[in-house]
């Protein structure tokens, strides 16, 4: 079967859906693949290069259609002038692409009037196995990073701060409504260029994703579960909402630059930055809207452009995924890639559409002519039958203990005292002495080690080395000592304090050059 790639057509798109070391690798699955001439073009990808991987280029989009099996696209087909790519469809052909089923129910019928069979890479479910061929992943992973390059190139001020001789400059603090795979490289993207960086997200679980990446997790005052079908975000209660709003409007006005992730899936971008918001934030503040291509989350977003609002920039391009065209064109290859290969199980290249895989039905939206979408919903593996469940035995109350809890502490001291005063009368002073350092010096070892928090351990290890050194001048006065013992424990004593010594030094040498800037 023949794979071809035709030139996207929307306006602004630069990716493509193959490049050429993907395109080699799909030739040893067994296919043969076609390219339009210029079609990487946009993504700094000449039509040699295809060439030199085995691809065939073709002068134009009508016959690489009509000579194409399957063809892989990046935006769905449409009605361009002088171009309709419905009608250049081959009857029967396979089409693999972004198509967004939910929004384009006339795309669907023009498809289904051509027969085809049409795979759409937005609906490839979320699964464990099919997070290969995830490339709204992909792509949101792209337009999070790209998201803060734009937030730098409009914000007036470092993110980091500096301490120079013209004086201090604090970090600019960012603010990222949504943690998802856009938010977390946002995230990511902001704390590497030193900026003060807090996020916010329905779904609490993502807390622990938010702190690792070294920002502040700023929850809403509203006890709700946020979580809805395949991770991604619902509908929230109109309670929830009204505290939501409240956080957003003490962030924006704290803020230098707020970056706006949130979108749920089939419904039009919510709406969480306000007028008003806006209008509280710093002159010079800037907002970048990334679900600006649903309408976005800020009331003044206007669609594929950048405008000023009160002195705040609202950056709300369509397109940042296709503003970084080849690592896109790359990710989304290699997603097509995998969905193939799970296509084509006998590497033999042809493609078997197996609506029996949870996998391949889940993208697959129109099959051979008929609308297969939207697909019926995951299996769920059933509880295995048993009874019912036991009764549950309470516990046995716990026996009450002969001393209160409260007078325990007293009686354990007083009862030492009692011991310290009986060793007292029997042993010699010389002993007593010895016993007192020994009791006073396993006290300060406790509260310096061991009562200390193990993430604190390491700054110890000077406190650690100053003791090992008391312990190996005591061991080299007492070594010389008459008799083979006391010359064999202090030997000993020696030898382990050294060791101790040499680790402790070695480990803080690691620490520093943690904290060290690479040359």
């Amino acid at each position: 079967m023949r794979i071809g790639i035709p030139k996207e057509l929307h306006a602004g798109e630069k990716r493509v859906a193959t490049t050429p070391d993907v395109a080699a690798r799909l030739i040893k699955l067994g296919f043969d693949v076609a390219i339009e001439q210029g079609a990487g073009a946009s993504a700094d990808l000449a039509d040699d290069v295809f060439r030199a991987a085995g691809v065939e280029v073709l002068p134009d989009a009508a016959s690489l259609w009509a000579q194409s099996d399957i063809v892989l696209k990046v935006r769905g087909p449409a009605q361009h002038p002088g171009a309709d790519e419905f009608a250049l469809m081959r009857e029967g052909g396979t089409l693999i692409s972004f198509l967004w089923p939910a929004q384009n129910p006339a795309a669907m019928e023009q498809l289904a009037a051509r027969k085809a069979t049409v795979l759409a890479m937005d609906s490839v479910p979320r699964i464990s196995r099919a997070q290969k061929a995830d490339a709204l992943s992909s792509m949101a992973n792209i337009a999070g990073y790209r998201a803060v390059i734009e937030a730098a190139q409009n914000f007036g001020r470092f993110f980091t701060g500096q301490v120079t001789a013209a004086g201090k400059v604090p970090p600019a603090k960012v603010f990222v409504i949504g943690a998802g795979v856009a938010g977390l490289a946002a995230i990511g993207a902001a704390n590497g260029l030193g900026a003060i960086v807090r996020a916010t997200d329905t779904r609490p679980e993502v807390g622990d994703q938010i702190k690792s990446l070294g920002a502040e997790f700023v929850p809403v005052e509203y006890v709700e579960e946020g979580t809805g079908v395949g991770g991604y975000a619902k509908v929230m209660s109109e309670g929830y909402q009204r505290a939501q709003r409240e956080m957003i409007a003490r962030q924006c006005k704290e803020c230098d630059v707020v970056i706006t992730t949130a979108l749920i899936p089939g419904k039009p971008a919510p709406k969480l930055i306000t007028a008003e918001m806006v209008a509280s934030m710093q002159p010079g503040s800037v907002i970048v809207d990334l679900a600006a291509e649903q309408g976005g989350n800020c009331e003044l977003t206007v669609p594929g452009e950048v405008v000023e609002r009160h002195g705040v920039r609202i950056v709300a391009y369509t397109d940042l995924p296709s503003r970084m065209a080849r690592q896109s064109s790359q990710l989304y290859a290699t997603n097509l890639l995998r969905l193939i290969e799970e296509l084509c199980p006998g590497k033999d290249g042809n493609i078997v559409v197996n609506m029996e895989d949870e996998m391949i039905r889940g993208a697959t939206v129109v099959k051979d002519g008929e609308i297969t979408w939207p697909p019926p919903p995951p299996k769920l593996s059933a509880a295995p039958p048993g009874g019912k469940p036991a009764a549950a035995i309470a516990p046995p109350p716990p026996p009450k203990p002969l001393i209160p809890k409260s007078v325990q502490p007293l009686v354990v001291l007083g009862a030492g005292a009692l011991a310290l005063a009986w060793l007292g009368s029997v042993a010699p002073p010389a002993f007593m002495a010895h016993f007192m350092v020994f009791v006073l010096a396993c006290f300060v070892g406790y509260m310096v080690i061991w009562n200390v928090t193990p993430a604190l351990h390491t700054p110890l290890m000077s406190v650690t080395n100053a003791i090992s050194s008391i312990i190996a001048i005591g061991a080299l006065i007492q070594i010389s000592a008459p008799g083979f013992l006391m010359t064999l424990l202090a030997g000993v004593a020696l030898i382990l304090t050294t060791i101790n010594m040499a680790g402790g030094f070695a480990v803080t040498q690691r620490m520093l050059r943690m904290f060290r800037r690479s040359e």
